[in-house]
């Protein structure tokens, strides 16, 4: 069987060859490809699992056991939800096969993050650029947030050199957005970010939960 070598040039012009090199290169190419493939399945999980939570508090009736992890209202703030619970949830799902990655956490903290910032960013730009914001591009504004988010996450992940201390505390980070996110379900600041422009009310963004 041949053995496919890979090898380099000495400055003296010689070649020397290194199947060492070869595998290592292979390997890295291997990992890159998965890496791709587990961030795009990420983006098709958040989309698909976002979509579901939309409906779930009306499915079920205005069940409160729901509240907390589904949208209660056409809210900016309720969309913010709709990233963060299923990038979240598939956060945990993958941690389980990037244990050598030190950087894990940190990495999906700074994604999330992005897809946080991304989603009321570009959802007050178009309607503050042109007055309205329709449904169907606000679901493509979603699409593209996650997609933003997911890409960074796989670039960084890609980059093996990268060492990230003390881990634990992005872990924390993301527990108290979750839990920012539980409270102000149920107790929502009267500010336009938790707005139901749907709604006609004195009360930005209050409705109720039962």
């Amino acid at each position: 069987m041949r053995f496919a070598y890979s090898y380099f040039v000495k400055a003296d012009g010689g070649i020397i060859f290194s199947p060492y090199e070869y595998i290592k290169k292979k390997k890295v190419k291997k990992m890159k490809r998965s890496i791709a493939l587990w961030q795009m399945g990420g983006v098709a999980f958040t989309a698909v699992l976002g979509t579901l939570l939309h409906f779930l508090y009306g499915w079920t009736g205005k069940n409160v056991g729901v509240a907390p992890f589904a949208a209660v209202n056409e809210s900016t703030w309720e969309h913010m939800k709709l990233f963060f619970v299923p990038a979240l949830l598939f956060a945990a799902i993958q941690s389980r096969f990037f244990r050598d990655n030190k950087g894990f956490w940190w990495i999906k903290l700074l994604g999330i993050l992005l897809g946080l910032t991304l989603i009321p960013a570009l959802f007050y730009t178009i309607k503050g650029a042109f007055g309205v914001s329709p449904a169907w591009w606000n679901i493509l504004l979603f699409v593209l947030a996650t997609g933003s988010a997911y890409g960074m996450e796989g670039a960084l992940l890609k980059r093996s050199e990268l060492r990230w201390r003390w881990q634990w505390i992005a872990v924390v980070l993301l527990a108290v957005l979750g839990a920012a996110f539980v409270f102000f379900t149920f107790a929502p600041p009267d500010l336009p970010l938790f707005q139901d422009p749907t709604l006609k009310d004195k009360f930005l963004g209050r409705h109720a939960i039962t």
